[in-house]
């Protein structure tokens, strides 16, 4: 029943994110109007906003001009709702598990903006630092510290990345987002975690990036947005950091 309660109450958090990542960069208001159909501006029903169901039922399209609505709209809800329900089934009804659902909200923002405009909304992350550091306070675990030192290590580690990278390759090798990304990742796991979320980011987007390549859906001189595969990091360091350093450790 918690991991239900878990899941569901992701799809309602889903939903609003949607509005957050649609209207965010276009410097709308999130609240307000109320949520209405791109294509024909007719505003969405109660009932026709439904996470997941109403998608189903309308058959993925606008009630009043038939016009398909996009497949990212239930994939981050139902997304948003995994996560949730993996956190509460972890860490129970906790005020850790309320702050690390805060993160986890952020990471689906962060992803999918960066993923339409190669942005990373400071909006998000840089409140996020000093609301990761308070759960140390509070919490204990990961200790202050831990989160302290993640939080200035890996954006130092990073704007190293940015400095000389850019030097080397004469054109901006990371975005300065990414940096306050990775900070408050240091801020909400501690410094093992940024380790790992730093190591997972590169290895996933070399893949993704040498696969596109391969492909030819993307040019040798073309960027990638680095935040989502950061975020996937963050996911993994967070659910299964611990046996993964564990592993690591049995190897040496």
């Amino acid at each position: 029943m918690l991991i239900a309660w878990g899941f569901c109450l992701g799809l309602v958090i889903g939903s609003f994110l949607n509005v957050v990542i649609h209207r965010l960069p276009r410097e709308e208001s999130v609240v307000a109007p109320r949520s209405r159909c791109p294509a024909c501006q007719t505003p969405i029903r109660a009932w026709d906003n439904i996470p997941l169901v109403s998608f189903l039922m309308l058959r993925g399209r606008c009630r009043a001009c038939k016009h398909p609505i996009s497949w990212r709209y239930p994939l981050i809800e139902a997304l948003t709702g995994i996560l949730f329900a993996l956190t509460v089934g972890r860490f129970g009804l906790t005020l850790q598990a309320a702050f690390l659902l805060t993160f986890l909200a952020g990471l689906i923002v962060v992803t999918f903006i960066d993923l339409d405009y190669q942005i990373i909304p400071n909006v998000i992350t840089l409140p996020g630092i000093p609301l990761g550091l308070l759960a140390g306070l509070l919490l204990g675990t990961p200790p202050l510290l831990d989160r302290v030192i993640g939080t200035l290590a890996g954006s130092g580690f990073l704007y190293l990345v940015l400095l000389y990278g850019g030097a080397f390759y004469g054109q901006e090798a990371m975005g300065e987002g990414d940096l306050n990304l990775i900070a408050m990742v240091g801020a909400f796991l501690g410094w093992k975690a940024v380790v790992l979320t730093i190591l997972l980011g590169c290895f996933s987007g070399s893949v993704v990036g040498v696969g596109l390549i391969a492909i030819r859906r993307l040019g040798r001189r073309q960027h990638i947005p680095f935040g989502p595969f950061l975020s996937l990091g963050a996911v993994v360091a967070l659910f299964w950091g611990e046996r993964l350093i564990a592993w690591y450790l049995r190897l040496l």
